[in-house]
């Protein structure tokens, strides 16, 4: 049996940093990095971009190459899935019926995209959009498809969707909600990327949900509750995520959306600590509400605290969200989170392409979504920091630099 003095379970954004702050902290002891995926570990946000496109090379996309883990004696275990956690014995058991030992466990495996569960989901044709091997079976078909069908209107579905116009396919995109990017955005935000994808020529069908889907072996078109009928070479499923804590959940860890962690990633198992879109923290930016968050900025600071914390040098997290998408030519940059907002300002001229959203409650700003907007970026946090309640007419002036609001 093999064993480590720290096990990492996810060898993504989260799992990565763990192993590289542990090294920057002076641990010494020994470092296992465990991957379901046969690769190095990689950088998940260009598969629905550049990769997809082809802009950008896989070699590109790598965290470290491997020589670097081997110089740092972090030892790499590719293609190995992890099915059970015995935290009493301190364990772990893989598909391959292999055993692992740990003293510290950090399990950042992520989380497993949703598909379809309408008849025909199954289908030859049908892909999510999650790991390289997925994307790779996307590309290998690309060559023979001419129409696309898109289901999801939220960040990958969009990039999935523009990655496509980029192609030159016919685009389709079905969302069941009544605007794109509904979960994350406000309305004034969803309706300028709605716009902007219909001049690019995609097809939005809005407040559209899907029956099944057509094909013998192979998807052929998306059937949708309304009866129409949408022909489609390629379906491609971004809906979202469930968080991959099943084996945590079956050792009894605590949690209902993910598994819940401490403000130093400590789940309610002895010696095991969650990090990235698989843990569900409490966060004062969502005013104390426990919250799981899918970003790569979540995921690598909260694997920093969980290697301080496992070093002896523990350091609460407490990090802003953010997050960003690149569409077209679009850059959203969002930073804060606008959980129980009760007024927004408009900031900019959408027509002009380079606007900024602010979200408020009781007047004080909680969230920014910036498109084309650094500057509002950058700025926008000193204001959600100092809670300052500010005059709606200067945060809505774009020529009033933010930082001279904060205080």
């Amino acid at each position: 049996m093999r064993e480590f003095d720290v096990a990492i379970v996810g060898a993504g954004h989260g799992g990565a940093q763990a192993a590289i702050q542990l090294r920057q902290l002076g641990f010494a002891g020994s470092v296992g990095l465990i991957g379901a995926e046969p690769e190095l570990p990689y950088e998940r946000p260009p598969l629905s971009k550049e990769y997809l496109t082809g802009e950008k090379p896989f070699e590109r996309m790598l965290i470290r190459p491997e020589a670097f883990w081997r110089e740092r004696d972090v030892a790499l275990l590719p293609a190995t899935k992890v099915s059970a956690v015995d935290p009493e014995a301190k364990t772990l058991a893989t598909e391959a019926g292999e055993r692992i030992g740990y003293g510290s466990l950090v399990w950042a495996a992520g989380g497993v995209p949703r598909r379809l569960r309408c008849a025909g989901g199954d289908l030859a044709g049908v892909h999510v959009v999650r790991c390289k091997a997925e994307v790779d079976a996307i590309l290998a078909e690309l060559p023979a498809a001419r129409r696309v069908a898109v289901v999801g209107g939220g960040y990958i579905g969009l990039e999935t969707a523009a990655a496509m116009g980029r192609l030159d396919k016919e685009v389709v995109l079905v969302e069941a909600l009544d605007r794109v990017l509904a979960r994350v955005a406000g309305p004034e935000v969803s309706h300028f990327y709605e716009g902007e994808h219909r001049r690019h020529g995609v097809d939005l069908r809005l407040g559209a949900s899907v029956a099944r889907i057509e094909g013998d072996t192979r998807a052929r078109a998306l059937l949708l509750e309304d009866g129409t009928r949408i022909a489609a070479d390629l379906i491609i499923v971004g809906i979202g995520i469930e968080p991959a804590v099943g084996p945590l959940r079956a050792a009894g860890a605590a949690g209902a959306n993910g598994v819940d962690v401490d403000s130093c990633c400590r789940t309610t198992l002895p010696g095991v600590y969650a990090v990235g879109d698989c843990a569900a923290h409490e966060s004062r930016w969502a005013g104390g509400r426990r919250v799981r968050i899918e970003s790569v900025q979540n995921a690598t600071d909260q694997a920093t605290a969980a290697a301080k914390a496992i070093v002896g040098a523990p350091e609460p997290y407490a990090a802003m969200p953010w997050f960003w998408s690149n569409q077209y030519d679009l850059k959203l940059q969002s930073v804060g989170l606008s959980i129980g907002y009760d007024a927004t300002i408009m900031r900019g001229d959408p027509a002009a392409r380079a606007f900024s959203v602010l979200y408020l409650r009781e007047g004080r700003v909680l969230a920014l979504d910036c498109v084309n907007a650094t500057r509002d970026y950058v700025q926008g946090r000193r204001l959600i920091e100092s809670g300052i309640v500010a005059d709606p007419a200067l945060l809505a002036d774009p020529a009033v630099p933010l930082k001279t609001l904060a205080g």
